[in-house]
């Protein structure tokens, strides 16, 4: 993991967000801003998971209510030498996952009953392993206080342009500069966020299917949840669209271009890279015997 890259990019979010409490307010608003800036990242930090969990009404699961998912969330985390997630379900028709949490020790994974719905149990096992590689890298605070940072940065673009803005002489922008404000803040904080997003996305894959033994069964998942998705709403995600990238796939509208605009990469380009990882595990690609097999005798969820 490029931390560096990772810390350039938050910054970049944060000087976002004090160019637009320039805007709004001058030097004082700047700062104002920053000290925002800076609370949002600690509160995030304590309060990632329950503050994204809460968004998506997700509702914690144990032995009891989802017996084999937790046993499915246990097995995995035991193979990649993790603690033990929180385990939780969304109600949600369309199949999905996210992890969260500022740590190893303070994650949470999270299914949609969609994806119980949709997957085979080799494809579910394949999926959380894509979302416990995530908590492997570490990559679940940091992709939570970006999505806090972008969603702040759009209210405070919102807001100067309700309040039209620094419309004094010294700054010469008046209502188009809060135009302007309203549409490239909120856009520039986007790319940033996605740009994270997608980096990681790969290696999660590369961990899940690893971690999983079924490189095939993720790359059959993608290609389910991409496809049931595009026609099936994420209520709660289009209420939150920024939460947007912590999902395994992309659950907005937009979806397949692999650009600096998508949240996550291609499908196809994510299902071509395990199928070299595939072969890098001696399995023959994705359409080798051993996967065939194997994929022919994973049977529904139940």
């Amino acid at each position: 993991m490029n931390y560096l890259r990772t810390a350039i990019l938050l910054a970049g979010l944060t000087a976002l967000f004090m160019a637009v409490g320039y805007l709004i307010g001058g030097g004082a608003g700047a700062v104002i801003a920053f000290v925002i800036a800076a609370a949002t990242n600690l509160f995030s930090y304590w309060n990632s998971d329950k503050l994204v969990l809460s968004m998506h009404n997700a509702q914690e699961v144990d032995e009891r209510s989802a017996p084999e998912l937790v046993a499915i969330v246990r097995e995995l985390a035991q193979r990649a030498g993790l603690p033990m997630p929180r385990v939780y379900l969304m109600d949600s028709p369309q199949p999905n996952a996210f992890a969260t949490g500022r740590n190893p020790q303070h994650a949470a994974v999270c299914g949609t009953t969609g994806l119980l719905n949709t997957l085979g149990r080799e494809e579910v096992a394949a999926v959380i392993g894509h979302e416990l590689g995530h908590v492997w890298n570490r990559d679940t605070l940091t992709m939570t206080i970006t999505a806090t940072l972008a969603g702040a940065i759009s209210m405070l673009a919102q807001f100067g342009m309700f309040f039209g803005g620094r419309r004094n002489n010294n700054s010469g922008l008046g209502v188009v500069g809060s135009l302007l404000m309203l549409v490239l803040a909120p856009l520039a904080a986007v790319i940033v966020q996605m740009a994270i997003s997608r980096s990681r996305e790969y290696a999660a894959d590369n961990f899940g299917g690893r971690v999983s033994g079924r490189p095939d069964a993720l790359a059959s998942a993608l290609l389910k949840i991409s496809r049931v998705a595009a026609a099936v709403p994420n209520d709660t995600a289009e209420a939150h669209p920024t939460t947007a990238p912590l999902f395994i796939v992309n659950p907005l509208s937009g979806r397949g271009m692999d650009n600096l605009f998508s949240t996550h990469p291609s499908t196809e380009n994510r299902v071509a890279a395990l199928d070299r990882l595939s072969r890098e595990m001696g399995l023959g690609g994705l359409g080798g015997p051993r996967n065939a097999a194997s994929s022919a005798a994973s049977g529904p969820w139940g």
